[in-house]
Parts: C-alpha cells; sequence; structure tokens
C-alpha cells in the first residue's frame, strides 16, 4: 500500500502538534500504534435506529463489514448518521432525505477517511447515502439491509404496505372485521429488514446493484439471512481493494451505469419513487439524465419480475430466482455491459455466470409481464414538466380514460370529505389531490395514493383515476398519476382544476390533458394566490426556499453538480506545508 497515496495520511502521518492530538485521540480508544502504519482507514457509515425497523439490524452487518476490513489489512471506524424511518416520520422522510445527504456528504469529507462502507435499507437512507457519497466521491461500496421475510396469514403470503393497502379496503368495505385485521397486524413484519414487495425500499436496494455500488446479489439476501452477513463481511475486504485501486462513485455511477439501472427498474416495475431519486443521482453528477430518458427506456424494456404490487410474488422469492444478476442477464442485450462496478470488474464480467430466469418470479423477455416498463412519463397541459404513473400496478381499463375532476384543496380536505356518503363521485370521476408536492405538502409526501371513496368501495368499485403532485408508496397500486410539475403550490396548472374539469389520460400516448382552453387557464391564473408557506426558519425554511421540482429530483439547487470536495481540504494542508514523514512506533502500547 502507498502510504502517501492515503487520504487519511494527511490527519496521521509525520509529526506536528495536529498530527499528536490526531493519533493520541484515536489511541484512547484502544487501538496500538499499528492503525497508523499505512492501512486504510475505511468509515462504516450507520443508519442504524430503534426509530427506523428497516435498519434496526445494521449493527450486526457493521460487524460482519469490520471483520472483512481486518481481514483485508484496513481498519475500520464506525459512525452514525441521520436515519430516515418511513412508517414513523411525519410529514414524510422525503422533507429530510436531502438533509441526510448532506450529513452522509459531510461527514465522509470531514473525517479521516479513504474509503467508506454505506449501511442502510429503509427507502431514503439508501438514496441518501448514494447522494452523500457520491458527492464526496470518495471509494464506497453498498450493504443493503435486505428485505424481511414473507408475512403469513390463513393461507395467504402477505406483502407489506401493497396487502396492507388492500386489507383497509376491505375494511372500510365491510368484507374484512376490525377483529381480523389486528391478526393480520401481528403476523405482518416478522423479521428486520424493509419491505418485502417491490416498494421503494426493494428497489433502490436492486438499482444500487444495478448502478454497480454493491456486490453482485447483494439486493434479494433476505434480511435475516446468514448470507446477508457473508456479503456484508465480503464488502468490507472488497473496499479495502476498492481504495487501493482508487476506484470512486463518480467512476462507477456513470451516464451508462444510469441508464442500466433505469433499464431495470422498468423491468422489476420498481417504485415511481426511483424516477425522482435517479434524477436527483444524475443531478449531483452532471449527467444527462432526465425524464426523456425514463420514457425512452421504459417504452424499450419490459416488466420481466412478478413480485408485487406489479404482480404476486415477494422480495424472498426473487432472490431464490437468482435475484438481480439474472433479471441484468436477461436484459443483458440491452445493458451497457463495459460498466466498471465496484468490484473492478465490469457489468458484462459480473454478468458471465448470473442464472437464466426462472420463467415464474423472472420472466424471459419473450413472455414478460408487460411488454413495456412499469413506469411510464406522461406529458400535457396540466403537466408541462412531466408527470408519472406505474402502469404495471394499474387497473388495464383505466389506462385510457376521460372524465369530470372532483378536487380536493389538500390532504385534510381530503380525509374530511373522501369517506362522505354524499360525495359526489362516480366511477367515471379523476380524483384530483392538490398542494402534495415539494413546496405544497411540504416534502412531497406519499399522499398520491389517495384513498378510493368509500362510497364506490361499497358499490364494488376497486380503482379509479387519481392525479396529484405528490408521491406514492412504492407498496401501493392503483391507476394513480404522480409527480405532477410544476406542482399545485408554486403556480403549476394543477393549482387551476376545478369540480367538473374534463380530463384525459391517455397512457399509450404518454398524454395528461386538463380540457380547459387556454383563455381559461390564464383567467384562473390571474386570480390564483400563492398558499402560505409551511415554515418560516430552521431547515424548513432552507428546504422550502431551495428544493427543486419533481422533475430534477427534488434535490437542492446548490447541492447540483458541486465541485471536488477535497479541494478545500487539501488546499488546507497545502497552507500549512505539512510534511508526511512516516513516524516509527518503539512503544507499542
Amino acid at each position: 500500500m502507498n502510504t502517501n497515496g492515503l487520504r487519511s495520511q494527511n490527519w496521521f502521518a509525520g509529526l506536528g502538534r495536529d498530527v499528536f492530538v490526531q493519533r493520541a485521540y484515536l489511541r484512547a480508544e484502544g487501538f496500538g500504534p499499528q492503525v497508523f502504519d499505512g492501512r486504510p482507514i475505511i468509515g462504516i457509515c450507520n443508519s442504524w435506529s430503534e426509530l427506523t425497523n428497516c435498519n434496526v439490524h445494521l449493527r450486526l452487518v457493521a460487524e460482519a463489514v469490520k471483520r472483512g476490513v481486518w481481514q483485508a489489512g484496513g481498519v475500520p471506524l464506525e459512525f452514525p448518521t441521520i436515519s430516515l424511518g418511513e412508517p414513523f416520520i411525519k410529514p414524510t422522510t422525503m422533507l429530510y432525505r436531502n438533509l441526510m445527504a448532506m450529513d452522509v456528504e459531510e461527514m465522509i469529507r470531514a473525517n479521516p477517511l479513504d474509503g467508506v462502507v454505506l449501511l442502510g435499507g429503509c427507502d431514503k437512507t439508501t438514496i441518501a447515502q448514494l447522494l452523500g457519497a457520491a458527492s464526496a466521491d470518495l471509494p464506497a461500496i453498498f450493504v443493503t439491509g435486505g428485505p424481511m421475510l414473507k408475512a403469513h396469514w390463513r393461507g395467504q403470503a402477505l406483502g407489506s404496505g401493497t396487502d396492507a393497502f388492500r386489507m383497509w379496503d376491505q375494511v372500510r368495505a365491510g368484507t374484512l372485521s376490525e377483529e381480523e385485521f389486528v391478526e393480520v397486524e401481528g403476523a405482518f413484519a416478522r423479521s428486520p429488514g424493509h419491505c418485502m414487495v417491490m416498494g421503494t425500499a426493494s428497489t433502490l436496494a436492486c438499482l444500487a446493484e444495478a448502478l454497480g455500488m454493491t456486490l453482485p446479489g447483494a439486493a434479494c439476501i433476505p434480511a435475516p439471512d446468514s448470507r446477508r452477513l457473508a456479503l456484508a463481511e465480503a464488502s468490507g475486504r472488497q473496499i479495502v481493494a476498492t481504495v487501493a485501486a482508487g476506484l470512486r462513485p463518480s467512476q462507477i455511477i456513470t451516464q451508462q451505469a444510469l441508464e442500466n439501472a433505469i433499464r431495470v427498474d422498468m423491468a422489476i416495475g420498481g417504485s415511481t419513487n426511483a424516477v425522482v431519486h435517479l434524477l436527483a443521482l444524475a443531478g449531483r453528477l452532471k449527467l444527462s439524465i432526465g425524464l426523456e430518458v425514463f420514457d425512452k427506456l421504459s417504452r424499450t424494456t419490459p416488466c420481466l419480475v412478478n413480485v408485487k404490487p406489479s404482480g404476486n410474488r415477494l422480495m424472498e422469492d426473487l432472490f431464490y430466482a437468482g435475484g438481480i444478476p439474472a433479471v441484468m442477464k436477461e436484459l443483458e442485450p440491452l445493458l451497457h455491459l463495459d460498466c466498471l462496478t465496484v468490484n473492478g470488474r465490469t457489468l458484462g464480467e459480473n454478468l458471465h455466470a448470473a442464472p437464466a430466469p426462472d420463467g415464474e418470479v423472472i420472466r424471459p423477455r419473450t413472455a414478460p409481464l408487460h411488454p413495456e416498463g412499469g413506469t411510464v412519463v406522461l406529458h400535457g397541459n396540466l403537466a408541462p414538466q412531466g408527470a408519472i404513473l406505474k402502469q404495471t400496478a394499474a387497473s388495464p381499463h383505466l389506462l385510457t380514460h376521460r372524465g369530470p375532476a372532483l378536487v380536493f384543496r389538500d390532504r385534510v380536505d381530503l380525509f374530511e370529505r373522501i369517506d362522505d356518503p354524499a360525495l359526489p363521485v362516480t366511477p367515471d370521476s379523476v380524483l384530483v389531490l392538490q398542494h402534495a408536492g415539494p413546496v405544497g405538502g411540504p416534502g412531497m409526501p406519499e399522499w398520491g395514493n389517495v384513498p378510493v371513496p368509500k362510497k364506490l368501495l361499497e358499490a364494488g368499485c376497486q380503482d379509479v383515476v387519481r392525479i396529484s403532485d405528490g408521491r406514492m408508496s412504492g407498496t401501493a397500486y392503483g391507476t394513480i398519476v404522480l409527480h405532477v410539475a410544476p406542482e399545485a403550490a408554486v403556480g403549476g396548472p394543477l393549482a387551476f382544476v376545478r369540480d367538473g374539469d374534463l380530463m384525459t389520460l391517455n397512457v399509450p400516448e404518454r398524454r395528461l390533458t386538463l380540457e380547459v382552453t387556454e383563455a381559461e387557464l390564464e383567467s384562473r391564473r390571474m386570480g390564483w394566490q400563492p398558499p402560505a408557506r409551511h415554515y418560516t426558519r430552521g431547515y424548513g425554511r432552507l428546504f422550502l426556499e431551495h428544493v427543486l421540482q419533481a422533475d430534477r429530483g427534488c434535490d437542492f439547487d446548490f447541492l447540483v453538480a458541486g465541485p471536488n470536495p477535497d479541494r478545500d481540504l487539501a488546499m488546507f494542508y497545502a497552507g500549512l506545508g505539512r510534511r508526511t514523514i512516516k513516524q516509527t512506533e518503539t512503544n507499542p502500547v
């Protein structure tokens, strides 16, 4: 190992007052002087928290990573970051995704690290760590927490989120008792790990692997499976080799790698949230990825993976069927196979021994679950900057639909009226939720999964077209248009929709149209007043003043395509004129 090539040596090598203090304080943790003899310092960035059930097992995963780092001759040092638990944080973890990404980036940048292993699982913990690592651009490898085990109840295999939404509608319709619903609650989440359907957490784990930021096969191993720990240990060994090779995220997450990830997202029927997160990641690295790329790749990528909510199986089944390597093997003709991955090999080399699809959980391209990708991009006068819909989780008969709008001003209005027996709604109605976007929510909460009105459920109607500027859970399903941009709260056309306006959804033609004349829209626009802002101080104010719209990933404007994070640190050391003389330790204690 070239000692002078290690970033951590700027803290620990040579003589001087600062070096003395820094070495002494690390030795206060019980380390001997051997930790300073040119070994790479590997940070373990852990989003463990008891408020994040998906990540609650990551302490054990971190220990496995440490074993691997020691085995390969590195020194592992674990540190915490913000942890975002999707079930608990209100109004939404999306409000804090960028804050966590900043936390990750700054802690990587500010500390004496040569490389970092990222530990995440719940939705925003994965993407926040990828965003932070991409901006810091030190050698990094991701270890996901893995999906929880299947839930079982009365002979049914249940999936988190997806079946909760379905069963709650059954309670509302009177076909499932409250006692049965409570009984399901006790069987629903029976292990650590993230949602075991193809929700946002599972999707992002799969996309981290597709990007080349994990070891092959990492995404789908169930959280309690011993192979998850074996992979974590192997990742600890690999990060030391990655540091030696000088391989950075910017060399792995390229334009071609992001296109591969989008292909995989379409093939797995991935969460709609993946779109906004991948757009943010592209912005961090100044890559030319916009909604038009998602649309192009969606049209030419078949959906192959039969996992809820697009199919009927679960993530555990996908693991047994070969996981993401098997999916990418079937997509091989559509992928950029020369992309580098974190193990130093190309994607094509990694896929050489990948298994063929099993035909049931992973379909062959010749017999796909759906001929196009899971997510489609829509445009029209209602969404000048775009909107999205998950067609594989929608009702086929509603993918082409024309009906009158029924407008809800915000979430409070929605829940005050949605189950009113007098609600003027029919199966032809188009439910419109305003002010659920990045500014209006605030934070673009998962409110887009507007409930089907109780009046319709009782009549046997299970789905209607729903439109909003918010997001929905990746575990959700239905004919739901999301991420309408620009949002209502900043004066997007969604703000001007009124009850009774005719609206047309045409998924085959990728159109979303409000059938109101431009003159009438302009008249409504002239009388529009922006809503009061949710925050006047603190992080909330920062968020509202700097968040970009959904078509740009909802990142902060000042975080997009930043400079080399080590530039200022390098200038600092150059200004000190610090020598990097290796000190020989004779006292082992």
